[in-house]
């Protein structure tokens, strides 16, 4: 090749570095490099960060370049928070605000999701709006219903179960232009030259014409958008904002720019450049998408001094086909890789592409559309990670790496002999990866992609392989002629299996080679018992899996399949195929007035689609301002011997420090009891447990200060589990509780009981992964006499306290507002409140603004998650399956804290009978004292955990005596006048007619046939069905708590502000509360208007929690509103008024008071704990669902095929709304109990540091994605079945759909047991949540698994 050694000229002096936002240009400034483009367009309010590593979607952003080699502009959804700012110059960046915004109206993409009820929080609708955008923009016609969910893989949601967004979105999937043109817009024809944007069917300067090269020296104007109101989009018909015609005739320029940190970011534009670059650097980190190394900078905080992005380098980027194979240039995005491969297979001989294909397949499964978009081929090969979906694939493809030094001296090496160890490839340091080249697959040649992960889509694998075979004919024999079997994720490296490929060659493709090959695997994937990532019987199983499914595969290919396995074998390597989710939605819609009944648009979606909504985050805070960052525990038990801070006082940017001895009042706070420390003073008792906190002039500064505090410890006893803890007497003071009825030990000695079964049922917690992370931002006026705060909590009185309390002011002087929040779901209402405390020290002894948002990691390490519980239950029964007596022990494991833990726990007591009517009851549990973070609310607030355990024995009653559990839970339905066992009589009971409601609707006797029928024509595949009731208990479990005020204030033009104690997080509550108002005025909702929640306008407020939020405040805004009209009625007699707005103002010359103060209490409550009786809810709400699984018994993976659901919720104030909330709880209980699990460094996770949390982020852990989504998705309201114990005889929706999401876990368990069947076993057997597919493959016991565990094996589960 010759030396490539650069010489000066070679290297023209760069330009100014430029970036187009939105059509506005921006001059880059040196000094920049350490930013990324989500904190460079923090200005903007619609680019969020919701986690920084990629994984969330809320920060997406599409950008735009020119492309010189197709002369055509390529649009791309990203993650800004990955991006490196620098990445991005030359290009056009576009956010939800340079689509549309309220004042001039919004883009069809934004019209429809907000009209369709897909945006509830907000937090992460602008992410998803410019994933939908960037697809259609960067497709020539209207994209399929598969591709649109496909670009949404990337985008999280934790609000709506997505269902909605599918429905906003599939409008734009129509096959002709009648979506963006109707026949009041002529049709038009594209001109020569001419673009027609697919987001708008109109002309769009997507590529480059005439016409925009010769405006290129013109000014880039944006559009003047017209209102949008329907979902065809026919009256929003200008351009979009066009690509900035200026970067069009605009050269590409060298690059060499400086960041904070002495770091350097060089982009040079040929091969020789770059070579030169790693000679005078052999350390620079070679960039693309920076998706690895942005994960190392920012989390794992390892600082690299030079970047070289290699994005412009055209030897990198080559894509060619030759007679021998393909060349793929190591700087080649997947995506342009995956296009590239399918033209490829559309032009080749179908043999020649079988590695193509599986490359193909297996980048379906590769991260988020936005991480594919960026990442390249090369980086993802030289980041040599064991667990690289490609990599395995590269080895088993006989693919070769081309490798050049910095002299220009290439070779080449075979991907089997390139990855030396962990982390380590075969590259010197004056090397770098040119090209990989992938050989043609011969005839009978086959290559097969194999990936299992926590979740379908978007997640990193937990073991995938890459397999190849070579198939020649000798005698009538098929024999192996050459083989590869490579796995990932069971070594530090992807492992090829070298005895295996020796047992395979020269051997007949039969049943004996099959046998003998699953016996050899088994030498050749070796893993210790304490191998990181844990799941060992799990992954070594999943290996022997992959083969017998290659085995089958290739059969299958050969036709061989009806001589070697039987036909019902097929089903393990049936392609899966996911349908588009078809959902429906049945209620009535009783409306009472101008608004309550009505289907409404949440009040804010217009303004959240927009990216406008503002979040805590998005509050300016001038140039005094200050951001903080924790200093926190790295042990879970440990005595505080020194902190040393010298390190931080002298950290850039340092504005202050402050530990327990600075606090002004009071270091101790806590909801129920005061038990916990704002900083730790002598002990810590968790990891993550707040010792201090600093502040500084940026958020990395921050948090840069914070690490370099060095704290020396003396390590204590650690209590890691709730069987430690039981062991160990370790309780939370006070909190043993005990309910009871009948005589249960006198039952279970009785004839009448012929059955008794005891047990265990250990139950995972969740994170709430809220979208927006815990934010709050504190100043004080006057001279630190006044403190003010806006902050994402649920309970901004209890922030008023905590603050004032720590320091030390009278509740009066400290104001907490919050106008929204980016969710919240329990996890806001007292764990928000201790970070408030934390920021407020700083701000008051300083005098300076101070804002406290956390990372996304911390987050989910410090601010606690649902509860875990144990349950050990002794149930008696008759043969019939009539239960008679149940004696059940639960503990919860409440942390380092009390916190709401013992409310919780009797919840859980107080449910833990769920529908059913048990004579004889003794039930009694504690709260468990670890030293994890506190535990604290989370939508159910326990209630489903007691459920669970309940619904876990009726199964088993029901193994017990040969009947579905159906049958069982049927028979033991409480009715109209049941007396629970707290006293309390059944009242308005609609549980049967919503059962049989649901058996008619899902049609459960044929879809049981049809299940049975489908499990005994297919090995590999089960399917399951499962139906759930519930019934929650809707109040405050404290009297006090269960009242609401409320501030309804009329002005002259006739609008009304309402100001209530609730918080709106995503629940639609202002809109409901709207609603009432609207209707008790008699005007539209327009009319009404609610700004925020503070706590100088309503005092003393209860959180917004326990579901009944729409039931008090409701309440209260309408006793308000009938005082108004009250005192309007005098005048409203004397004459009438044409409009509201006249009478107002004739109320108004007559000096009425058009304020007036509501208040509520919740009637007829209340409970006693010592004699154990009373009536603690003021109704319940009852539900039911139906759900339909598909698992794949080999990988333990699983697809949800139907859900149907119903509840009663009364009258609905906005069904809409409801429906909203029902299949937003429902997804998200799909997640407790199947998908997300948390995993934390105890006995069962040794690989782990003690007490730290391994799964904090959306690396590891896995919440619900858009694909997780039932098929069929049916929700319906129960009808004519109004509630006289709410307002407008409505009932409370947040909480109770949550635990029908156990309808799939006990569908899993069904088709499990149609497994377990096949394999010979046949009795009661424990699935713990969540059923992950460790647990559901586990469980599916065969020969596959025998070699590893036992058929009872019960996967660890941090509890």
């Amino acid at each position: 090749m010759g030396s490539l050694i650069n010489k000066e000229n070679d290297v023209k002096e760069p330009k100014d570095a430029i970036l187009y936002i939105n059509g506005v240009l921006k001059l880059l400034p040196n000094g920049l490099a350490h930013l990324t483009l989500l904190e460079y367009l923090r200005g903007l309010t619609g680019t969020k960060l919701g986690c920084g590593e990629g994984g969330c979607g809320a920060c997406t952003v599409m950008v735009s370049y020119f492309d010189h080699n197709s002369k055509k502009c390529v649009h791309q959804a990203i993650n800004a928070c990955l991006a490196p700012l620098y990445s991005v110059e030359g290009m056009h960046v576009l956010t939800a605000e340079g689509l549309g915004n309220r004042k001039f109206g919004l883009h069809p993409v934004q019209e429809s999701l907000a009209s369709r009820h897909g945006s509830q929080c907000g937090f992460c609708t602008p992410g998803f709006v410019m994933s939908m955008y960037a697809l259609l923009r960067s497709t020539k016609t209207p994209p399929t219903e598969e591709q649109i969910e496909e670009s949404l893989a990337g985008n999280l949601c934790r609000c709506t179960g997505y269902r909605p967004i599918l429905d906003a979105f599939r409008v734009f999937a129509k096959s002709n232009d009648l979506l963006y043109t109707n026949g009041s817009v002529p049709s038009q024809e594209p001109k020569d030259g001419e673009f027609i944007c697919p987001s708008t069917g109109k002309p769009c300067s997507c590529g480059p014409t005439q016409e925009t090269i010769n405006q290129a020296d013109g000014s880039c104007k944006g559009y003047k958008a017209v209102s949008y109101n329907e979902i065809d989009g026919s009256s929003y018909t200008n351009k979009e904002i066009i690509f900035p015609p200026q970067l069009i005739l605009r050269k590409t320029s060298y690059l060499s720019l400086n960041g904070f940190g002495g770091i350097k970011w060089i982009r040079p534009l040929l091969l020789k450049h770059v070579l030169d670059l790693k000679s005078r650097y052999p350390d620079a980190k070679l960039v693309v998408g920076n998706t690895e190394l942005g994960i190392e900078t920012r989390l794992k905080k390892i600082h690299y001094p030079v970047f070289v992005a290699v994005t412009h380098v055209p030897e990198l980027n080559i894509l060619t086909v030759n007679d021998d194979g393909v060349e793929i240039g190591a700087g080649v995005r997947i995506t342009e890789l995956r296009k590239f491969l399918k033209k490829v297979i559309e032009e080749r001989s179908v043999y020649e592409t079988s590695a193509c294909k599986a490359i193909i397949e297996q980048i379906k499964w590769f991260a988020g559309t936005q991480i594919r978009n960026v990442a390249s081929v090369g980086g993802n090969i030289c980041t040599a990670s064991p667990i690289s979906d490609l990599n395995p694939l590269w080895m088993a493809s006989r693919a070769k790496f081309r490798i050049v030094d910095c002299k220009g001296n290439v070779r080449d090496t075979l991907a089997e002999k390139f990855f030396l160890g962990y982390r380590k490839v075969d590259l010197g340091s004056n090397e770098i990866l040119l090209s990989v080249f992938v050989p043609w697959t011969r005839k009978f040649e086959f290559v097969k992609e194999f990936k299992q992960a926590h979740r379908r889509d978007d997640d990193i694998a937990l073991v995938n392989a890459g397999m190849r075979v070579y198939l020649e004919k000798h005698k009538q024999k098929w024999i192996v002629s050459d083989a590869c079997i490579v796995y990932g994720g069971v070594g530090p490296v992807s492992l090829l299996a070298v005895k295996t490929n020796g047992c395979l060659v020269g051997k007949e493709w039969n049943k004996e080679l099959l046998q003998n090959s699953l016996e050899t695997l088994q030498r050749d994937v070796l893993m210790s018992d304490d191998a990181p990532g844990g799941m060992v019987e799990f992954r070594k199983s999943l290996t022997l899996s992959f083969f017998f499914k290659f085995f089958l595969w290739v059969s299958h290919q050969m036709d061989l399949f009806n001589e070697s396995v039987p036909v019902s074998h097929l089903s393990a390597i049936e392609s899966f195929h996911r349908p588009s989710v078809m959902g429906s939605q049945d209620y009535d819609v009783p409306k009472q007035g101008t608004a309550v009944g009505s289907p409404e648009v949440h009040m804010s979606a217009r303004l959240q689609v927009t990216g406008e909504a503002e979040y805590t985050d998005d509050t300016p805070m001038g140039p005094a301002g200050l951001h903080a960052a924790l200093i926190l525990s790295k042990k879970p038990h440990a005595r505080l011997l020194s902190i040393n801070d010298s390190g931080a006082r002298s950290s850039p940017g340092f504005a202050g420090i402050f530990f327990a001895k600075d606090i002004p009042g009071y270091n101790s706070t806590g909801p129920v009891v005061e038990d916990e420390e704002v900083f730790a003073s002598e002990i810590v008792t968790c990891v993550g447990q707040v010792i201090g906190v600093v502040v500084a002039d940026t958020h990395e500064n921050a948090k840069l200060a914070a690490r370099k505090v060095n704290v020396e410890y003396e390590v204590l006893p650690a209590i890691l589990s709730i069987e430690d803890a039981v062991k160990a007497k370790s309780f939370h003071p006070n909190s043993y509780r005990a309910l009871s009825k009948g005589d249960v030990d006198l039952c279970f000695k009785s004839d009448k009981c012929h059955k008794i079964i005891e047990g265990e049922v250990h139950i995972g917690g969740q994170e709430h992964f809220y979208l927006e992370p815990q934010s709050t931002f504190v100043w004080t006026m006057d001279g630190g006499n006044e403190v003010h705060m806006i902050s994402s909590t649920q309970a901004p009185q209890k922030h008023q306290k905590y603050v004032a309390q720590v320091l030390g002011l009278p509740m009066s002087k400290v104001v907490c507002k919050v106008k929204r929040l980016g969710g919240g779901f329990g996890g806001k209402e007292t764990r928000s409140d201790f970070f408030a405390a934390v920021a407020a020290v700083p701000a008051y002894i300083l005098n300076r603004p101070v804002k406290l948002v956390l990372d996304r990691d911390i987050d989910m390490m410090v601010s606690g998650q649902r509860h875990s519980f144990f349950g050990k239950y002794k149930v008696g029964f008759t043969n019939e399956g009539k239960v008679l007596a149940l004696d059940l022990e639960i503990y919860n494991n409440g942390g380092n804290s009390l916190d709401l833990s013992l409310p919780i726990l009797e919840r859980a007591l107080y449910h833990s009978d769920n529908v059913y009517e048990i004579p004889h009851v003794r039930v009694n549990g504690s709260v468990c004292f670890t030293n994890y973070p506190s535990n604290t609310a989370f939508r159910g607030f326990g209630v489903p955990q007691g459920m669970l355990v309940t619904e876990n024995w009726i199964q088993r009653i029901a193994m017990e005596v040969k009947k579905s559990p159906e049958e069982i839970r049927e028979l033991n339905f409480i009715s109209e006048g049941s007396i629970l066992r707290y006293g309390q009589r059944v009242e308005d009971c609609t549980l049967q007619r919503l059962w049989d409601q649901l058996k008619k609707s899902c049609n459960f006797l044929k879809v049981r046939s049809e299940v049975d029928k489908f499990n005994l024509c297919n090995r590999w595949k089960k399917r399951g069905i499962a139906m759930i009731p519930t019934k929650f208990g809707i109040s405050f479990n404290r009297k006090f708590m269960n009242q609401a005020g409320a501030l309804v204030q009329v002005y002259t033009d006739g609008t009304v502000l309402v100001t209530h104690g609730g918080v709106e997080m995503g629940q639609g509550l202002r809109t409901k509360v709207a609603q009432i108002a609207a209707s008790e005025f008699e005007i539209p909702l327009s009319s009404v208007f609610i700004s925020e929640t503070s706590t100088d306008k309503v005092p003393n407020a209860s959180p917004t929690a326990a579901s009944a939020s729409s039931d008090m405040y409701g309440a209260a805004v309408l006793d308000a509103c009938k005082q108004l009209k009250a005192r309007m009625e005098p005048i409203a007699t004397l004459k009438k008024h044409t409009s509201f707005e006249k009478l107002v103002n004739a109320c108004y010359l007559e000096r009425v008071d058009l304020s007036a103060h509501g208040f509520y209490i919740v009637p007829d409550i209340g409970f006693n704990w010592t004699t154990g009786k009373g009536h603690p809810f003021r109704y319940f709400t009852y539900g039911a669902a139906f759900a339909e699984v598909e698992i794949d018994t080999l990988t333990g993976d699983f697809h949800t095929r139907a859900a149907d659901v119903i509840l009663d919720l009364g009258f609905s104030i906005n069904p809409a709304i409801d429906v909203g909330q029902i299949e937003g709880a429902f997804v998200q209980g799909m997640g407790w109990v199947a998908l997300e699990e948390l995993k934390w460094g105890d006995d069962a996770h040794k690989w782990v540091p003690p007490g730290c949390l391994f799964t904090c982020g959306p690396g590891n852990y896995k919440i619900p994605s858009v694909n997780d989504v039932p098929f069929k998705f049916k929700v319906s309201l129960l009808k004519d079945a109004p509630n006289d114990k709410a307002v407008h005889s409505s009932k409370a929706v947040g909480e109770p759909p949550f635990f029908l999401a156990s309808s799939v876990f006990f569908a899993i368990k069904d088709a499990i047991i149609a497994a377990r069947v096949e394999s010979g076993s046949h009795g009661w057997f424990p699935l713990d949540n969540p059923a992950t597919p460790e647990r559901i493959r586990m469980a599916c016991a065969d020969d596959f698994t025998a070699p590893f565990s036992k058929p009872d094996f019960r996967p660890k589960l941090s509890v």
